[in-house]
This record gives structure tokens, sequence and C-alpha cells, in this order.
């Protein structure tokens, strides 16, 4: 019965490749959805990404990445004197502006300042140059996207030795680092943490958060406890800050509803087009299944065939449309777009597309229930 459901499904030609096509597309806009919405959500904690620190010590009224409130100087040491923390580190994270030497165009940054003895939260990734050379008089690591940028938009070409300026300050390049664009947009520029209050914007506190690591004979979640118990500080791990940020950008920003509306137009795009194209399939084969019933076939056998060709048409649609966007993702520039493909989107889209072929298979099973086997006879 499989191989007369197969010989059924493939001998319309025509009909199968709609059905797959709907499939198809269908998983393409729920796939490219889901993508987009993990994407922006990874913008929100990208300062997280960048500066890499088992655990993150701010403000209490902090609830994102993005929002630096600051602290006081003496929380460094307040951090450092807690039993269980191996060290401690402090670090500055606010926005500056680049201005070129010639010509004064201008160009918005992420500063951030490293303590300079330990350089904790540095990148990890450089393209160019030595971290180490940042502790070198007036020196910076820029990422790549802010060359590419000045000579893009400025037509300045920029690299290693180049200088420019902020807060009417040189700032020397000596490294191209590789990092995750944030959400604002703004290029990510690293220097010490005693320089960047010099290029930063003048405030009485420059202390926006503090880095540290628990002893190796210590639990994290316990030196987080310690921390908050005597510092009246919030203590959270890497991966906790960053759920709070995608948390904080989910119930505060409209992306929920405009990835939901895309996810949503697929899955009704798909769950029409292949469940009438199907439910079309099954009137126009209505005859010969009325034939196989008529010689001894029970509707569950005759129902088996239909989940089976549903199936089929299923995995392919899904197949073709995942790896069309496989594809997409491979040639888009890395980091730029704000789409990323975690494993478990495909999941979340094959889940959602066996719903729509099985719902496409039960409104065929509807019609192949009141079949008569006498309709083989009928003129």
């Amino acid at each position: 019965m499989i191989e007369i459901a197969l010989k059924m499904l493939f001998g319309e030609r025509a009909k199968y490749m709609m059905l797959v096509s709907g499939i198809c597309f269908a998983t393409i806009l729920m796939t490219q959805g889901l993508a987009l919405f993990f994407g922006i959500l990874s913008f929100s904690y990208a300062t997280a990404t960048n500066i890499r620190a088992p655990i993150w010590v701010v403000d209490p009224l902090v609830q994102q990445v993005g929002d630096n409130q600051p602290l006081r100087d003496t929380d460094v040491n307040r951090v450092r004197s807690v039993e269980g923390v191996a060290w401690a580190a402090p670090l500055y994270v606010g926005n500056a502006q680049a201005k070129l030497l010639t010509g004064g165009a201008t160009q918005p940054l992420t500063l951030v300042g490293l303590d300079s003895d330990t350089l904790a939260g540095a990148p990890t990734k450089m393209i160019e140059g030595n971290i180490l050379d940042l502790r070198l008089a007036q020196s910076v690591l820029v990422d790549a996207k802010f060359l590419e940028i000045m000579q893009t938009t400025r037509g300045v070409k920029l690299g290693i030795g180049d200088v420019f300026e902020m807060n009417d300050r040189r700032a020397i390049i000596v490294g191209v680092a590789k990092v995750a664009q944030g959400q604002s947009g703004a290029s990510y520029v690293f220097t010490t943490w005693d320089r960047a209050k010099e290029y930063a914007p003048s405030q009485r506190k420059m202390l926006t958060h503090v880095l540290a690591a628990p002893a190796p004979d210590k639990p994290v979640a316990e030196v987080i406890l310690a921390i908050e118990e005597q510092t009246g500080l919030q203590a959270v791990t890497e991966a906790e800050f960053k759920r709070m940020s995608a948390m904080w950008m989910i119930f505060n920003s409209p992306i929920p509803y405009v990835v939901g509306l895309i996810v949503g137009i697929g899955f009704i795009i798909g769950l029409g087009v292949s469940g009438q194209t199907f439910y079309t399939f099954v009137l126009e084969n209505t005859r010969h299944l009325g034939a196989l019933k008529a010689m001894g076939a029970s509707n569950l056998k005759v129902a088996a065939m239909i989940i089976t060709q549903a199936g089929i048409v299923g995995f392919v649609g899904f197949g073709l449309g995942v790896g069309v966007m496989s594809g997409l993702f491979s040639i888009l520039p890395e980091g730029r777009a704000p789409l990323m493909l975690l494993w478990q989107i495909p999941v979340i889209v094959f889940f959602a597309i066996t719903v729509i072929c099985m719902v496409a298979a039960m409104l065929s099973l509807w019609r192949v229930a009141r079949i008569e086997p006498a309709i083989v006879f009928r003129a």
C-alpha cells in the first residue's frame, strides 16, 4: 500500500511540486523569523560576549548589559576582599566619539576601559597586533567594523599605527580585534581603564562594572551569593547577564511582535497552501482510493497512505527550506546581519511543519472516510 501511495504522489508531479513548494516557503519564513529573533537578542548582550568574565558585579538596579549604572571606585576592593574571589578588576563601558585628524569626521563608539594590570575582559580574537601593546601610551584596540566604516563612509583607510582623537586626546591604533556587533551599531574601542577616564566625557564616577572570578575550589553560585551579601551589589554570571539582557529586550521592545508576525504568516501560508493543495490532491484521486477500498483496503490502510504522503511532502519541503536558509546564512557577512541560526530553530520549525502536514492529512482523511467503494463503478 505504501508503494501505491508513493506512485500516486510522485505521479502527480505538478501537485507534488506545489505541495513541496508550500512547505519549503513556510519553512523559509519561519526559519528566517526565528533566526532574526535570536540574532537581535544576541545584539542586546554583545558587550557580555565581547568582554568575557565568569562573574559580573553591577549596581543592583541594572537590568541588562547596556544599563551602565556607575559604581564607586572602592567597590573593586570590596569585591576583592570577599572570600572565594580569585581576582576582581575594574571595567568602564560607555559612549565616546572618534574624530579623524584629517577632515574632522566623527564616528560614535562604545568605549571599553580594561584593568591596566590584568587586561581582564580583553578581546580574545585578534586580527592584527598584540593585546599587550594596549599598555603603551595613548594606545587603543579597535574592532574591524570601525576600520571598515572609516574606509567606506569616510574615505579614510586606517590601520595599526594610525591616529585619531577621542575627547581631544590622541588615540593610536595598536591592534584590530574581531568582536560581536552591538545593538546600537557603534564600533567597539578598547583601552586601559585609566586612559578611558581621559577619552570618555567627564563624569564623577567612571566605574560601571567589576569583573571577577571565583577561586578554583569555590562554586560560582557560592561566590556570587557572598559578593551580594557583603557588598550589597548585584553579581551574576556571564550566562545570567546575557539572559537578563535578552529578557529585557523581549519585554521592552516590539521585536517579539514583529518576529511573531513573520513566523505566524509562514505557518498560515504553509497550512493554507498545503492543506488546500493536499485536499485537492486527494479529491482528484477519489476514484483510485475508492477502487482500493472496493478491493478490500480498510480506512486505516488508506489513512496510512495519506499520512505517508503528507510526511514525505513535509520532510522534503522542510529539508529544502532549511537548506536554502543555511546556504543564505553562509554567504552573509559574519556578524553583520542580525541572524543567528541556532540548532533549536530547525527543531522548532520541524515541529511546526509536522503540525501543518498532520492538519493537511486530517482534512484529507475526512474526505477519505466518506469515500464509498461503489464510486469506482459510477460513470
